[in-house]
């Protein structure tokens, strides 16, 4: 079974107590934070190697690194084979930083995009554009509504309601 499917499984099963659940995402989400700790503070290290040496070198299980490797995929150069990588799957963690931060706030990720890492990176203007930038891009705009007795927006020259308003 790939490690992804394995993830999976033990992260989003229905089974598992709601108890049980929430403090397995608690103590993940804390290996996340120390990972991207580590990765911003030295934000342009190209980091590679396989699953299992990235696991080794950031101090998470296997499946957690996968875990990670899922959430970061987005935000990578060049995305890695999450579906079917296995423990000597080469993998990589060069990310765009625009991206990975966008990708941050999209996911309402507080923890993550106030890390304090962020700061030598971007400065607070840059922060507020990018936070902006991404929290526009999922406002949907509604038009102003086409009346029945308006011309069609399609030019014929014709009512609305004789044209495409049928």
């Amino acid at each position: 079974m790939a490690l992804l499917q394995e993830w999976q499984k033990v992260a989003y099963n229905e089974k598992t107590d709601k108890g049980e659940l929430q403090r397995f995402w608690q103590n993940y989400f804390l290996l996340e934070k120390g990972i991207y700790e580590k990765l911003l503070s030295n934000p342009n290290e190209k980091v590679e190697g396989t699953v299992k040496e990235l696991a080794e070198k950031y101090e998470v299980s296997v499946l957690e690194m996968t875990g990670f490797l899922d959430g970061i995929n987005d935000s990578l150069v060049n995305e890695n084979p999450i579906d079917t990588m296995e423990e000597d799957t080469k993998v990589n963690l060069i990310y765009d930083k625009e991206k990975l931060y966008k990708n941050m706030v999209d996911a309402k990720a507080e923890w993550l995009y106030k890390l304090p890492m962020w700061n030598d990176i971007f400065d607070e203007e840059k922060q507020h554009e990018l936070f902006m930038e991404q929290k526009r891009s999922g406002t949907v705009v509604v038009g102003k509504k086409i009346g029945r007795n308006d011309p069609c927006p399609c030019g014929s020259g014709k009512k609305y309601k004789f044209c495409h308003g049928r």
